[in-house]
């Protein structure tokens, strides 16, 4: 016995849809842009399948039976669960959830309406902070990343290297009164890193010239501590895309005292999205070409 699904298919629904509101062969051949005759086979179709007759047809036109005028709503019904199917994958593919590391937003956001041009449908979500999210629960679908990236189901596009040095505000430096060794923060109040960033390189280069400082804060956040800088709580390790531009700022390392990977992750099949593949050649091509701001090249 022939189930359900091979009696019907939904390409033979469409097309009797169409037959049904226009009331004709040739109406529904103008809507659906083919011949009136590939429309009367796929309602035969459909009427074999079925086993009973669904419209009645005459020299003015077609009118549908009892039995088609029931089908013809369970079709309207399959007609707007078939949309609402569209708009869901349509609303999934164009809403694009994006995590970047605290600070790096504002070198995207000049971009933004390049991008709407190139994919008016997409809508962007950005979304800063030191937490890392995990993609493969589809918590974002994509990520900038600093550091290593360590698991090779992702795909990883290198954007390039961020690069760390010492800061100090001018108002730090005066109260201090001479000029200060960037070896040795002996007396300094240090913003330092979080514990676990402990064994990242910059922190690692911190502590080791912070033995005698006080260390007046932690943070995991480099915008917490660029504000802490500004305001004059102590010297801080920042990178230098984000503290070069602080008028308020010395930079007391003239090289960078280390650099990180700076990386675009996201899953293998984001890739089939238009709107991501946009977005991904926007950030690869952006973060490329202020290459040696980020990586603090004076």
């Amino acid at each position: 016995m022939a189930t359900p699904e091979q009696l019907v298919n939904w390409e033979s629904i469409r097309y009797f849809l169409h037959a049904a509101s226009t009331k004709s062969l040739s109406g529904a051949a103008r809507s659906l842009r083919v011949e009136h005759t590939t429309v009367g086979r796929q309602l035969s179709s459909l009427e074999r399948a079925v086993g009973v007759a669904l419209v009645e047809r005459s020299p003015s036109g077609l009118a549908l039976t009892s039995i088609g005028e029931r089908v013809f709503q369970l079709a309207l019904e399959m007609d707007r669960a078939a949309r609402a199917i569209s708009e869901v994958a349509v609303a999934e593919r164009t809403n694009v959830r994006l995590v970047v590391p605290t600070g790096f937003t504002a070198l995207l956001t000049p971009h933004l309406e390049a991008l709407h041009r190139d994919q008016p449908s997409l809508r962007l979500e950005i979304a800063s902070g030191s937490r890392r999210v995990d993609l493969r629960k589809r918590e974002a679908d994509l990520a900038i990343r600093v550091g290593p990236i360590d698991d090779d189901e992702l795909v990883a596009r290198k954007l390039g290297e961020v690069g760390l040095a010492l800061y100090v505000s001018r108002d730090y430096s005066i109260r201090h009164g001479r000029p200060i060794d960037p070896d040795d923060l002996a007396g300094h109040a240090v913003i330092g890193f979080h514990r676990s960033l402990a064994e990242t390189p910059a922190a690692e280069w911190l502590a080791a010239r912070s033995e005698n400082a006080n260390v007046v804060l932690r943070s995991r956040e480099a915008v917490d501590m660029l504000t802490a800088a500004k305001d004059g709580a102590g010297v801080a390790v920042l990178p230098c895309f984000l503290a070069d531009a602080e008028r308020s700022l010395v930079r007391l390392t003239h090289e960078p005292i280390a650099t990180r990977r700076l990386s675009l992750v996201y899953r293998r099949d984001s890739r089939s999205s238009p709107e991501l593949r946009s977005l991904v050649s926007l950030i690869v091509r952006v973060m490329r070409g202020q290459s040696a701001k980020l990586q603090g090249i004076v």
